[in-house]
């Protein structure tokens, strides 16, 4: 076992041998190339993929956002079924694991210990998976919901009762435990399959009972190559999400405007930072930044609660975890929507962000993750999160519909940017300065964070599975996540939000398929382990 101030080793994640036939060793197909070590052919098909969009963008941006947004709609039309199917399987499959006797097994053996403290664990889940679109949908999200910004859940009429219960219901089953249980399945699958049986740090490996020694060949090919550009765009979805919301915080408090110039400067600055901390690595960079997202949310927070309307906000606690619980089924239903904008625009958005984001969050957790019990990966991947979006989404949004309620400020009169919306109700608070700057640096340290250990993620996969590539090849794809955050910007013009969900539901749609198939072979690879720790047990 390590400790926190080590980095983990390569031979500390996994068994000397693997159990299954291969003697496969990490990077066997790689080459050197440039001072890279890299696994060919994934890294060149994702890099020459990847930068083939982007010089397609810059050299086409008015018809881009019209291919985009084409895209996005044919899959709308044919496929908002499979989001919504898909997830619901996944949903039902981590439960079953949870409460079956398969959630003893122990990621890593039976003597495996956790590398990192729960406290810095937890904290890296969170900075990893939703720390981004949680600051910047806090306030907008149940505003826009209640004020009938784009549609409303279940077509319910606005500024309601009715309209503000389903606001906090709608917004915490977006980010509740559907997108971890996502997490989750791509971080078990990866987890047992490295630590457990030996196998490479990438997501081919998860299909290993299925594909047998194929998974080393093309088949295998495959799924990284689709895994790295799903994670890229949905990356990059999140990235452009919070240069929009910084550059609006920082036209609200310095009038230094809030237009394509500014998010794009805000990309590559940041991008700089993101470079710097994921040449530290997982210990010295991520993990401290983890830490210090969760403090500057922990202080945004408190200051939210006690500034904001503190016993409306106690009170909307239960009453928003209850009604998350009544409200899901009717969320999740997909046949004969009257709301069918709102839907496709909000949840199959969310279902294709969470899945073009679970290769990157899926690794990552798998990663930070040995030592955990499947049962305790469970509990803490997905019933965590869920108590911090009761309590985000409500305290922020709460606060948001009381100023709306009230006719207090700018949002009365309905929400016209998403990304302004967090500045408007801080606004309305004391210290609204030194609040809205604390909100921007958090924006900020959470860009930098999704954008390093998304790099650190996206170089293991093209690397064939090493945690330790050169660091050039680490810069390269951190600064292809700049890079692409700002062509999907370019590419969408004034309907730049619409162009960056557009990628990204595009890019969950082929995913789901493997999504779902590596839940199979995930249960059939536990299934096994199982099977030889009862023989191992049985035997005289």
């Amino acid at each position: 076992m390590t400790n926190e101030n080590e980095e983990l080793l390569p031979e500390e994640l996994a068994p000397e041998e693997s159990v299954y036939e291969t003697d496969y060793t990490t990077g066997q197909d790689n080459i050197e190339f440039l001072g890279l070590d890299i696994h060919n052919p994934v890294f060149f098909a994702s890099a020459a993929l990847i930068l083939s969009f982007a010089g397609s963008v810059l050299m086409f941006p008015d018809s881009a956002g019209g291919v985009l947004t084409g895209a996005r709609d044919w899959t709308l039309q044919h496929f908002d079924w499979l989001f919504v199917i898909a997830t619901n399987i996944v949903v039902l499959f981590c439960v079953f694991l949870g409460f079956s006797p398969l959630g003893k097994i122990r990621l890593g053996g039976e003597e495996a210990r956790p590398d990192f403290g729960t406290l810095s664990w937890l904290s890296m889940l969170f900075s990893a998976g939703v720390g981004i679109g949680m600051v910047f949908y806090g306030a907008a999200e149940p505003t826009a919901y209640y004020t009938d910004w784009f549609g409303t859940p279940l077509d319910v009429a606005p500024r309601t009762p009715a309209a503000e219960k389903l606001a906090f219901s709608a917004t915490i089953f977006h980010w509740g435990v559907t997108p971890w249980a996502v997490y989750a399945v791509i971080g078990l699958a990866l987890a047992f399959f490295t630590f457990n049986k030996g196998l490479p740090l990438t997501i081919r490996s998860a299909f290993y009972p299925l594909l047998g020694e194929r998974v080393w060949g093309w088949p295998g090919h495959i799924i990284d190559i689709i895994a790295v550009v799903a994670t890229i765009f949905g990356l990059a979805t999140s990235l452009g999400l919070g240069a929009k919301q910084a550059a609006s915080g920082l036209d609200f408090l310095f009038g230094v405007g809030s237009g394509l110039t500014t998010q794009i400067i805000l990309i590559g600055g940041i991008t700089a930072m993101a470079i710097f901390s994921v040449v530290r690595g997982l210990d010295q960079g991520v993990r401290i930044l983890s830490n210090v997202n969760v403090l500057i949310a922990i202080a945004l927070l408190v200051f939210v609660i006690i500034a904001g309307p503190t016993l409306a906000i106690f009170k909307g606690y239960g009453v928003n975890a209850l009604s998350y619980v009544t409200d899901s089924l009717r969320l999740s239903n997909w046949v004969g929507r009257e709301d069918t904008e709102w839907f496709h625009g909000w949840t199959i958005f969310y279902w294709a962000w969470w899945i073009s984001w679970s290769p990157f969050v899926g690794m990552f957790i798998a990663r930070v993750s040995r030592g955990r019990t499947i049962r305790e990966f469970l509990l803490a991947v997905m019933a965590v999160p869920v108590v911090v979006a009761v309590i985000w989404f409500t305290s922020f949004g709460a606060t948001a519909i009381d100023q709306v309620k009230s006719g207090v400020g700018d949002l009365p009169s309905g929400v016209t940017d998403v990304s302004l919306v967090l500045f408007q109700m801080l606004e309305n608070l004391p210290f609204a300065e030194l609040s809205s700057f604390v909100a921007i640096v958090l924006l900020v340290v959470f860009f930098v964070t999704s954008s390093d250990s998304g790099s650190l993620v996206i170089d293991s996969i093209t690397a064939g599975g090493k945690l330790h590539a050169p660091t050039p090849q680490r810069v390269f794809w951190a600064t292809m996540e700049g890079l692409i955050a700002v062509v999907l910007l370019v590419g969408g013009g004034s309907a730049a939000l619409t162009s960056l969900q557009a990628g990204a539901i595009t890019a969950g749609l082929p995913f789901t398929l493997i999504l779902l198939v590596c839940c199979l072979s995930l249960f059939r690879g536990l299934r096994e382990e199982l099977k030889a720790k009862g023989a191992a047990v049985t035997t005289p």
